[in-house]
């Protein structure tokens, strides 16, 4: 009820302020938001999530807001994008809404404060939520040297994440889609593999990675890639990422926008990405399905096709917070 009066005036402002004030509306207050919680359980990935409903990387990406956030009732929260250093991202402006499609473009290129940062802003105290921390590369870091960064941030986070999703599929990081190809996957997953084992040893338990893919994979890399994950004991997918066809929305006067579409411009793609890797998996790595959905009925049906687990972030935006009690009453894993 709240949400609908705020929004017209949150849409009458610039999409990075409006995304920014409103976070911070949730934090600086949410000592008065009623705690929602949906016991909707499910096990995946060796972890025990309240309900199957999560919140994608993106929308907090320094766990700034996770105050305010874990009283909207997600089953887990993911947080994130963090690198090894800081960095401002991609000049303003860089979010931008189309409303009559439900979607958002943005390249926001990685903008966070660093891993170092984001590990003082985690709370200390048991979580109601299960908690991903989303992990990349600096923007001045070769591609050829990115599994050193993924490193770092691994062994900053892995004594805090209740599991590690590795991000090789954001479209505004120059490059980074580059790691999806089959030879630099395996390299990056190797050295990922090898950290966790280590790390491992050392701290007597082993946390959950998840490998977040991009919608415009072509159809030929969908069973390499699956054999990879396979080859380096991958515990989940998350599919998909945001998207660089512009066909659903050719219409709009954004359209040409650089970036990473997202909402309910990628649905159609994070369906086709979904079903294929599921019929190529066949329930050896759980998926974790993200992209356009915006409904109980939508977040069902990816549960239908073969998720596991679903994550929303661009529909919170449109439909506001609401939404995560709405899905995650509804849905039956």
């Amino acid at each position: 009820m709240l949400y609908s009066l705020l929004k017209p005036i949150l849409f009458a402002v610039d999409a990075e302020l409006a995304h920014e004030v409103s976070l911070e509306m949730l934090n600086q207050f949410h000592c008065l938001v009623p705690k929602t919680r949906v016991d909707n359980p499910v096990r995946v990935m060796g972890l025990d999530f309240p309900n199957p409903v999560g919140l994608a990387a993106g929308l907090d990406k320094n766990a700034d807001y996770l105050a305010g956030l874990s009283k909207l009732g997600f089953g887990s929260i993911e947080v994130g994008t963090v690198t090894p250093k800081p960095q401002l991202g991609n000049p303003k402006p860089r979010l931008f809404r189309l409303p009559r499609h439900r979607s958002i473009i943005n390249r926001m290129g990685f903008n966070n404060k660093g891993v170092e940062y984001l590990l003082t802003q985690l709370p200390t105290q048991p979580r109601p939520y299960v908690l991903g921390i989303n992990i990349g590369k600096n923007l001045t870091t070769p591609v050829a040297q990115a599994t050193s960064d993924y490193q770092i941030c691994f062994k900053a986070v892995y004594s805090q994440a209740d599991y590690i999703s590795i991000n090789v599929s954001s479209p505004n990081t120059p490059g980074l889609r580059q790691l999806q190809s089959e030879d630099a996957l395996n390299e990056l997953l190797k050295g990922i593999s090898e950290t966790r084992k280590r790390l491992e040893d050392q701290h007597q338990y082993r946390r959950p990675v998840a490998l977040k893919l991009s919608p415009d994979l072509d159809d030929k890399a969908i069973p390499v890639i699956a054999d990879i994950l396979q080859a380096h004991d991958i515990d989940a997918l998350i599919a998909t990422n945001t998207t660089l066809d512009r066909e659903p929305v050719r219409d709009h006067p954004m359209a040409n926008q650089a970036g990473g579409l997202s909402g309910d411009a990628v649905r159609d793609r994070s369906r086709h990405i979904l079903a294929s890797f599921h019929a190529v998996l066949q329930g050896a790595i759980p998926i974790i399905s993200v992209g356009g959905i915006a409904s109980a009925e939508e977040a069902q049906l990816r549960l239908d096709m073969g998720a596991s687990l679903v994550q929303i972030y661009s529909s919170l935006i449109f439909r506001g917070p609401a939404l995560v009690e709405e899905i995650a009453r509804a849905i039956k894993p």
